[in-house]
């Protein structure tokens, strides 16, 4: 087989989003959602297990050994691949995903209103959910890139591992990686509050520790955006206050009520024109929104979202009927 730079460079050649390396498969990339062989020639364990030797640290390749996963990312000359090795079936696979250097603008990924509004906030958490694949970094990097063109401020992200690098325009941005700049996201933000940030980014809100975090930093007048695993905007807020119990959950709801800025869930369409289009589905923390939150009604915000038009929300059949009468899918 040939050098796995030259799959990398195939993949972006292609415009690929993914590429996927497993034992006794041919090599794959994802080109609008759906999958396509690279060559005849199945991938080997030991040609795998040679490239990534060359490719990965030494300690990387220990903490795969002793883990059967490593999250890490590579520079190339066109942009980062996020990298995924893993176990499978007795052997590895590899999962890249492309990153390109140049940061996409809200005009290229169709921003409204509502959207460019929530990076107007001084404070509060601004969430972005959806399915792995569905466009969340970019959206997410889209809308801390316009605070950093736009506002002298400090911008700390915390990721796992770095996407999208950022170069300090009017504001100061410092990038962390779990892993390498700090062991976790939870402890990453238990020692923001002391470096000043204006702007927060947490990649992932993952378990309660880092919720509690993050709500904390929202509360105490820091914009914090981050990302979760889940299919609409109220499963999000769902999700958050189902993983605590009793009187925490009571705290919990409190806390989320009074910072909830805006949720966005996205999924990914084929566009007319080829490509994907992203479809939006948007909940705005109103003061409505809170009061739901706050009593725990979290089953009344679809029909809030339904009658927030004015507000900007949207449901995702709102969204995709509008991409269908704008002829963009």
């Amino acid at each position: 087989m040939k050098p796995i730079a030259a799959y990398f460079n195939h993949a972006i050649k292609k415009g690929a989003s993914d590429l996927h390396l497993v034992v006794d498969s041919v090599p794959k990339i994802r080109i609008d959602g759906r999958l396509h062989g690279v060559g005849k020639v199945e991938v080997t364990e030991k040609w795998l297990r040679a490239q990534l030797d060359g490719l990965l640290q030494k300690e990387q390749m220990k903490r795969f050994a002793d883990e059967l996963e490593l999250d890490a990312a590579i520079t190339v000359k066109q942009g980062r691949f996020r990298l995924n090795v893993h176990g499978q079936h007795e052997s590895i696979g590899l999962a890249a995903r492309f990153i390109p250097h140049d940061i996409p603008t809200p005009d290229e990924l169709g921003f409204s209103d509502a959207l460019m509004d929530m990076v107007d906030h001084e404070s509060g958490l601004v969430l972005l959910v959806g399915a792995t694949g569905s466009g969340k970094s970019s959206t997410l990097a889209a809308m801390l890139e316009t605070i950093n063109n736009r506002d002298p401020v400090h911008i700390l992200t915390v990721e796992d591992p770095i996407e999208f690098v950022f170069v300090g325009e009017k504001a100061l941005v410092e990038q962390r990686q779990v892993g390498t700049d700090t062991h976790s996201f939870a402890a990453a933000l238990k020692h923001a509050l002391r470096q000043d940030p204006d702007v927060i980014m947490v990649g992932e809100m993952r378990d309660p520790e880092t919720i509690e975090m993050a709500l904390t930093a929202a509360e105490t007048g820091h914009l914090v955006f981050s990302t979760m695993h889940t299919a609409t905007a109220p499963e999000a807020v769902e999700r958050i206050v189902g993983i605590f119990e009793g009187s925490k959950q009571r705290q919990i709801l409190e806390q989320l009520a009074g910072v909830l800025r805006g949720v966005v869930a996205q999924k990914l369409l084929p566009g007319a024109d080829g490509g994907r289009v992203a479809a939006r589905e948007i909940l705005v923390g109103t003061s409505a929104v809170g009061n739901l939150i706050r009593q725990n009604n979290i089953q009344q915000l679809r029909s809030a979202m339904q009658t927030g038009a004015k507000h900007g929300m949207v449901t995702f059949d709102r969204a995709v009927k509008h991409l269908e009468d704008e002829g963009l899918i």
